[in-house]
């Protein structure tokens, strides 16, 4: 059982909680996809320190895609508080944007107003599924990273430990 895989959970939660804290706060989350790809080699990173073995692209992916998943849910969550404020910086950037511009789209402010309407719980959740897929991605991508990074450098290390403890240990014997 020496050679079972460790749990990817809570690696997972720490870099998915990390990602989308950063990814849910406004201004911060102007680079989003950095955050969710350092959310999965974060997570690369805590599930190389506690296996027991080799670890593949593939347990990256995995863990980097469950990292995302949990990083969309939490950037969902945090973006709440910040709802009234980003609406208010979108409609401050369009009106700046119409004293420039004489012919912009018809019905653009009822579609900015359209925030706190009936509709909205819809495209929240509609956001949420599409950032579940984006943020998967990206995670998956970072995982892959993390576990070339980590898990490479892990192996070797450990591999010269026992070999020189093992050579160390027959010559005290002879």
């Amino acid at each position: 059982m020496n050679d079972q895989r460790p749990g990817m959970f809570v690696p997972a939660l720490i870099g998915g909680c990390i990602a989308g804290v950063l990814s849910g706060i406004p201004l911060v989350n102007c680079l989003c996809c950095l955050w969710i790809i350092g959310g999965g080699i974060l997570a690369a990173y805590f599930l190389s320190r506690e296996a027991p073995a080799k670890l593949t692209a593939g347990d990256g992916a995995i863990v980097g895609i469950f990292s995302g998943i949990i990083a969309a849910i939490v950037e969902a969550v945090v973006n709440i508080p910040f709802r009234a404020f980003s609406e208010k910086l979108v409609q401050d950037i369009m009106d700046r944007f119409s004293q420039y511009y004489d012919e912009m789209p018809s019905g653009w402010e009822s579609w900015l107003g359209d925030g706190g309407g009936e509709g909205s719980f819809f495209w929240t959740i509609l956001g949420l599924g599409i950032s579940i897929v984006i943020f998967s991605a990206f995670g998956a991508l970072g995982g892959i990273i993390g576990i070339s990074l980590f898990a490479r450098k892990k192996t070797v290390k450990d591999a010269e430990g026992v070999v020189d403890v093992s050579e160390n240990s027959s010559h005290h014997q002879s």
